[in-house]
């Protein structure tokens, strides 16, 4: 029958993906070993790009890469780096340039600041805090902005936190700087957005990632309940009553990083199955 579910199938049986225009395109994803940053890598690879990945663990981010490359047959970079160091991010980024030849689609990620309240850190560990998220994702777009002027198309895209826009409690440090990254990421939108450059962000809620459950388990001990416990709380507070899985967060960093995603800059888009409460 004309219409059919049956008709709208491959031969295979899966259903037919959109082309959103990153076959051939080379992205560079931080913090990519492990959680979100390699659920996009893996998304990407499936669309067709060619990738840079890194993680502060050489042997774990080659063991992603590999994983990666076998099952969707992607050029993968692998390379240990501390995004919070300077050195560590321009050598990527050369790396990534001599390799490839460009750097079209950068995804910033960087394993999240300890949580606690604001007296329990001290300057030294709020400067860290600082070089590891919000640094990390100025000099990373330094290094490959340059590039993406000059053949004007290029996708920024920084994976900050629904806490950007509703504050979690105990997080003070993730509060504070991954709303610097938003405001960062806002203006430079305004200024790169002639040279068909965009600049996004893409705010996960509480996801099924190594992260999360080691959230879980810290808060819960504090507590004296079960991790499941814990999270059982926090899947009250979604609409949904579920935590998102990595997959359903790449799939919307995937199509802001493409081609279909030209006339989309300055945004910050939740994936937290409903848990931020404001209308806009």
């Amino acid at each position: 029958m004309s219409g059919s579910v049956t008709s709208l199938l491959k031969p295979s049986g899966e259903k037919p993906k959109m082309d959103l225009g990153s076959k051939g395109k080379v992205a560079l994803v931080a913090a990519a070993s492990r959680g979100l940053g390699r659920a996009v890598a893996e998304e990407l690879a499936a669309e067709g790009a060619a990738l840079v990945l890194c993680s502060r663990n050489a042997e774990t981010i080659n063991k992603t890469a590999r994983e990666i490359a076998e099952a969707t047959g992607a050029d993968v970079l692998a390379l240990p780096c501390d995004v919070s160091k300077t050195d560590d991010v321009i050598g990527l980024v050369q790396s990534g340039i001599e390799k490839f030849g460009r750097i079209d689609i950068l995804v910033t990620n960087a394993g999240g600041p300890p949580a606690g309240k604001f007296e329990s850190f001290s300057q030294d560990q709020w400067e860290a805090a600082t070089r590891l998220t919000l640094f990390s994702a100025i000099e990373l777009t330094r290094q490959v902005l340059p590039g993406m002027k000059e053949r004007r198309w290029g996708r920024i895209l920084n994976i900050t936190s629904i806490a950007v826009k509703q504050p979690v409690d105990n997080l003070i440090l993730s509060n504070s700087l991954r709303a610097a990254v938003t405001g960062f990421a806002r203006t430079l939108a305004n200024e790169v957005a002639t040279f068909g450059v965009t600049v996004n962000n893409i705010m996960p809620g509480y996801t099924r990632t190594e992260r999360v459950e080691e959230l879980s388990r810290m808060m819960a001990e504090k507590e004296g309940i079960t991790p499941e416990d814990f999270i059982a709380r926090w899947e009250k507070e979604i609409p949904m009553r579920r935590l998102g899985e990595p997959r359903e967060f790449a799939a919307l960093a995937a199509f802001l990083v493409s081609e279909r995603a030209s006339y989309i800059t300055g945004t910050s888009i939740p994936v937290d199955g409903g848990w931020i409460r404001a209308l806009m």
